[in-house]
């Protein structure tokens, strides 16, 4: 693997940087505060490319490779964690599934608005009492007469409210078959699909996370998604590729925790000199950095295997446990630079502290994690 960044990659990276200095930064805490879900910002997201970082040039995207879009949402998310997570949900599970599942004419008709921006995309496997175990999911998709009918309900979804467009799986053979679930996708306004509770979290919060509920939702025929009965594999496919979304989100906020907490030490004074020459807080540093090394070339590692398009189970696992144990650690050591500042809204070590700990969670816990790493490596 060659460690070497290309132009195109420290060009993509810095435009991140600079749209998310100008256009995230100065809101992050407002909108944290608020709850405010910023659907104007993914607008001017999708006019620099960044909606679409892996969707081909034909259908409207940037046509780039995992290494581009990890630096985006690594970009993004050492500002706000949030932004990061929508922009990582929009990208690889919603788009993603449709790029890679979807007929010819799917992807002519949805790439293009999801790519640009104008439509933000939702992505439907977890329910309210099946999280890691989808394969005892209760939405149901029965055979109607020239397609589909829907009836169930996803929770802990990424724009389940906003979302313009939602790739939703839903069972279509016994429960427990892993050849009877299949994916499908629906438009917001079509009769019986709704968005239903939002979350009230304890980070992320200006990334929407909601439930969407299906009452006797039509979907046409032509809205599945791949073959019939495909959709968990479908699914577990994309989660690889989500994983190293996750990790690089995880990586970007502990950067933006390491830096906030180095420049602070540098900056702070006890005794007469910087604490940053305090042995305890320099070797906690030490440890930050090492860690952020660590993750960043597991991502990398895994975004070379995907864009060589060979097997990354483990791989990513890797990378997604690991980054969001760094995330939580690393969030949790700045605050503990900071001391009581750290623990006030005035800083920005507090929120990196509230938004890491989705990293550990969302897209397959830690634990799950280890059991697709341990699946692997005990082959």
């Amino acid at each position: 693997m060659n460690f070497k960044t290309s132009e195109t990659q420290d060009m993509i990276r810095q435009a991140a940087k600079d749209f998310a200095a100008k256009h995230i930064k100065p809101y992050v805490m407002d909108w944290d505060e608020s709850q405010h879900f910023p659907v104007e910002l993914f607008k001017k997201m999708g006019e620099q490319g960044f909606m679409g970082v892996l969707v081909p040039v034909e259908y409207g995207g940037s046509g780039l490779g995992y290494f581009e879009y990890s630096a985006v949402v690594d970009e993004i998310a050492q500002v706000c964690g949030s932004i990061g997570l929508s922009t990582a949900a929009h990208n690889s599970l919603c788009t993603g599934h449709i790029l890679y599942f979807a007929n010819e004419a799917q992807k002519q008709k949805y790439l293009p608005k999801l790519a640009s921006g104008e439509w933000i995309g939702a992505w439907g496997l977890t329910e309210p009492n099946t999280g890691s175990d989808a394969l005892r999911m209760q939405t149901v998709a029965k055979k109607v007469d020239g397609g589909w009918e829907l009836n169930g309900a996803k929770n802990w979804i990424t724009h389940g409210i906003s979302g313009n467009i939602a790739v939703v799986l839903a069972r279509t053979g016994e429960l427990l078959d892993s050849r009877g679930i299949s994916a499908f996708i629906v438009e917001r306004g079509t009769p019986g699909f709704k968005g239903g509770k939002k979350e009230n979290k304890l980070g992320m919060r200006a990334s929407e996370t909601a439930e969407m509920i299906f009452e006797n939702c039509f979907v046409p025929d032509e809205n599945v998604l791949g073959e019939l009965g495909d959709g968990f594999i479908q699914a577990m496919k994309i989660l690889d590729g989500g994983r190293i979304s996750i990790a690089a989100l995880s990586l970007g906020i502990a950067k933006g925790a390491f830096k906030a907490a180095l420049q602070y030490s540098k900056e702070r004074e006890q005794f007469g000199k910087s604490i940053s020459s305090f042995q305890g807080i320099s070797f906690k540093l030490a440890d930050m950095a090492t860690e952020i090394e660590a993750a960043q070339l597991l991502i990398d590692q895994s975004c070379y295997l995907k864009n060589e398009g060979k097997t990354l189970t483990k791989e990513s696992a890797m990378a997604k446990y690991y980054a969001s144990e760094v995330a939580v650690r690393a969030s949790t050591e700045a605050v503990q630079i900071f001391g009581g500042y750290g623990y006030t809204k005035d800083f920005p070590v507090e929120k990196f502290y509230r938004d890491s700990k989705l990293c550990t969670i969302g897209e397959g816990t830690s634990e799950i994690q280890k059991i697709v790493i341990s699946r692997q490596i005990l082959k």
